[in-house]
């Protein structure tokens, strides 16, 4: 049997999801893993970890020669960036957990990977604990792979699960998912729906070989939903999520957006609830697949985050096939969708403008 190599970690970050991976190292003896040093912001805080192990100096791990893994868990998307950089060009292997680092700065990424030829991981950006990256690279041929839908945002999906199944309002759903650490430090982010669409961009690479800028993808959040629109739902027997999309079209093109949407009770998105995450991957033959797993969270943050420092003993790379072995899909803006337009209050529109209104949205949403 051949050695796998120990790992020596220099970890960036030490909130939610740094504390979490050093608990669960500490319980994983087996990995041949340790962390040597953990670089921090802020340097009086109190933490549940030696002293000794934390400094302010990021110099301190990214020219460390002992250390030849980059773990990096923080939320500055451009202090991220040039923390990357640096470690690839310095020859260390990376694992980020950047979702929006990833999808501002794919491309340059993408080039850093190949002139240094070191590993960088991030399953753990998309999706937490479901390996929807390993899938999408490993498991499934372009030419198989017809769609992709997926709730990719843990916090929105919690708190929409309040609103809708529990009746409560969105500023006390929000208040609870920050209180259990499932909502980004700004949930701006999360709400209106940026931090879903930066997973997407880089799904998208991987699944369809598509290297789109996150702006070019259609989306919108969740800060518009009320709990008028949670009536609709109920009474259509219907739930409301936020959900990713990609479809081939018949043109061979790539449709993709990130949209609340009504969904029927026997998708098998309605089943995905609280800070849960779920993929559903249609495939020529295979028909459906379904993934779930926790998208939000300490641990299974973590977990992804292990997986990645794992894979790294034997030496795994992405391979990007179906942007490098194949003919990269297009992505297309020509798709037809149908759009329910909520209003607060309609009491407020005189009637004769109603009318009006309506037939000019029905011919606007006709149009889209």
């Amino acid at each position: 049997m051949g050695t796998h190599k120990q790992l020596t970690i220099g970890l960036f970050g030490f909130g939610v999801v740094g504390e979490g991976l050093y608990k669960v190292l500490q319980q994983t003896p087996s990995l041949n893993a340790s962390i040597k040093k953990v670089c921090i912001k802020n340097f009086g805080k109190k933490r549940n970890a030696p002293a000794a192990l934390f400094t302010t100096d990021k110099d301190e791990l990214l020219n460390d020669r002992d250390i030849n893994v980059i773990v990096e868990v923080i939320d500055d998307a451009d202090a991220a960036f040039e923390i990357v950089t640096i470690a690839l060009r310095n020859g260390k292997d990376v694992v980020s957990a950047s979702k929006k680092m990833i999808a501002e700065n794919l491309q340059a990424l993408l080039e850093l990977q190949q002139q240094t030829g070191k590993s960088f991981l991030y399953e753990s950006a998309a999706c937490a604990s479901i390996p929807v990256i390993r899938n999408l690279e490993e498991y499934y041929d372009n030419d198989l792979l017809h769609s992709i839908k997926a709730i990719v945002n843990g916090s929105t999906n919690f708190i929409l699960t309040k609103i809708i199944d529990e009746g409560l309002d969105f500023k006390q759903a929000l208040l609870l998912a920050q209180q259990l650490g499932f909502a980004e430090s700004n949930p701006v982010l999360d709400v209106e729906g940026f931090d879903a669409v930066n997973k997407w961009t880089f799904l998208l690479t991987h699944a369809f070989g598509i290297v789109p800028n996150p702006n070019s993808i259609l989306f919108n959040g969740i800060q518009n939903i009320h709990s008028s629109d949670a009536t609709v739902a109920k009474e259509k027997k219907q739930g409301i999520k936020l959900v990713a999309q990609a479809k081939k079209l018949n043109n061979g093109k790539v449709a993709a957006f990130v949209l609340p949407q009504f969904v029927n009770q026997d998708d098998h998105l309605a089943f995905v609830k609280n800070e849960y995450n779920g993929v559903v991957i249609e495939s020529g033959f295979a028909d459906k697949q379904f993934f779930y797993g926790k998208g939000a969270g300490s641990f299974p943050t973590a977990s992804a985050v292990l997986s990645d420092i794992s894979a790294l003993r034997y030496e795994y790379k992405y391979e990007y096939k179906k942007l490098y072995h194949h003919q990269p899909h297009e992505l297309s803006n020509d798709i037809f969708l149908t759009v329910y337009v909520s209003f607060d209050d309609l009491a407020l529109i005189p009637k004769e403008n109603l009318n009006g209104l309506k037939n000019g949205m029905h011919k606007q949403i006709e149009n889209i």
